[in-house]
C-alpha cells in the first residue's frame, strides 16, 4: 500500500487539502510540528513512507541516504533551492514540481510593495507610530520605469498587473520571451542597463549558483539615486548588508523584502531602516495560493518524474 508523509506545514494545517489527499490515499501521515522539520527529525518523520510532500524542508543526499524506501517527492511550493535535485536524480527518485502555481499571489504582493514604496508608506508609518504626523511627498507608480529581473511565471504576471499604470517596463532574463515582450510592450535589456534606468527594480529569479548574491554593492551603486528595490523571490539573491548600507546612505530610497538570507531571523539592520518594508515570506500565503500549491503537490505524486538534463524547465 502507498504510504505518504506530508512534511509541508501549511499543507498539513489546511483542512481542505488534508481531506482531498486523504480521499485519494488512505494511508497518509501529516506533520503536526510547529517547527520546520530538519535533519534527524525529518528522517524520522519520512521513514517508512514511499512518497512525500515537501515544503521548505531541506532534502539533501544525506537525508535521502537514510530513506531507501522513498520513491517520490512532490513539492509544495515552487522553490527548489532546498532540494538537491542532482541527488534525487542519481538515486532514481521521481520529483513532482509545478512552476508558477503561486504566481498571482506573489505578483500582487510585489505590486503592493511597489505602491507602498513610491508613496513612502514605510517611513510615514514608522513616524506615525511614534507620534509624528509626517506628510512626506511621494510619487505615483503611474509612469515610472519598472525593471523586472526574471520574467518567468511571476515576472510575466507582474507585467500584466502593471498594465493600468502605464509604466515603462524593462526585463532581464537568461531566457528569451520575445513573443511575450512584443505583446505586452516590454523592453528586454541587459542587467546593467536595467539597473541604471529603472525607478523600481524587482527580483523574480530562482536561487542557484548563478543568481546567489546577484545584487550586491556594485549593482546597487549602478542604480540611480532614489531607486527602489523589491525582493519577493529568495533572500540570498541580495547582499543584505550592502542593501542596508545603501538605505542608510539614502542612495536607495526604499526597499521591500518578503524573503531573507536567514529565515526566520530577518536582517536587523534592514528592519531598523525607516525606508524598509519587510514581511515574513508571505508571498504564497494566500488561501488561493495554498490551495493551488497543495493541489499541484497532490497531482505531483502521480506525475512525478526523474529529473533530467535541463529539468525543471
Amino acid at each position: 500500500m502507498t504510504r505518504i508523509a506530508v512534511a509541508a506545514r501549511s499543507f498539513a494545517r489546511n483542512a481542505t487539502l488534508r481531506a482531498e489527499l486523504s480521499a485519494k490515499y488512505p494511508d497518509v501521515t501529516f506533520s503536526d510540528s510547529a517547527a520546520l522539520l530538519a535533519d534527524a527529525d525529518l528522517v524520522a518523520f519520512l521513514r517508512g513512507h514511499d512518497r512525500a510532500i515537501i515544503g521548505l524542508e531541506r532534502v539533501d543526499d544525506g537525508i535521502l541516504s537514510k530513506l531507501p524506501e522513498l520513491t517520490i517527492i512532490s513539492k509544495y511550493g515552487v522553490g527548489l533551492d532546498g532540494i538537491d535535485v542532482d541527488a534525487i536524480a542519481r538515486r532514481g527518485i521521481r520529483l513532482g514540481w509545478t512552476g508558477g502555481v503561486n504566481r498571482r499571489s506573489v505578483s500582487e504582493l510585489t505590486l503592493a510593495f511597489a505602491i507602498a514604496l513610491v508613496h513612502r508608506v514605510p517611513e510615514t508609518s514608522v513616524a506615525l507610530r511614534v507620534g509624528r504626523w509626517q506628510k512626506l511627498v511621494g510619487r505615483q507608480l503611474t509612469g515610472r520605469t519598472f525593471g523586472i529581473i526574471g520574467c518567468g511565471f511571476v515576472g510575466q504576471d507582474l507585467v500584466k498587473l502593471l498594465a493600468p499604470f502605464d509604466c515603462r517596463v524593462l526585463a532581464h532574463d537568461i531566457r528569451d520571451y520575445a513573443d511575450f515582450y512584443r505583446a505586452n510592450r516590454v523592453t528586454p535589456v541587459g542587467l546593467y542597463q536595467l539597473l541604471a534606468e529603472s525607478d523600481i527594480v524587482s527580483l523574480h529569479v530562482p536561487l542557484d549558483r548563478s543568481t546567489k548574491g546577484m545584487i550586491g554593492a556594485p549593482q546597487l551603486s549602478r542604480m540611480r539615486a532614489g531607486t527602489f528595490v523589491i525582493n519577493a523571490a529568495r533572500g540570498s539573491l541580495i547582499d543584505e548588508e550592502a542593501l542596508a548600507d545603501a538605505l542608510d546612505s539614502g542612495h536607495i530610497a526604499g526597499a521591500a523584502c518578503d524573503v531573507f538570507q536567514m529565515e526566520p531571523d530577518a536582517n536587523s539592520r534592514l528592519l531598523a531602516a525607516p525606508t524598509f518594508l519587510g514581511t515574513p515570506h508571505i508571498g504564497g500565503s494566500t488561501a488561493e495560493a495554498q490551495l493551488a500549491m497543495g493541489r499541484a503537490a497532490i497531482e505531483g505524486l502521480e506525475t512525478a518524474r526523474i529529473p533530467g538534463h535541463g529539468w525543471p524547465g
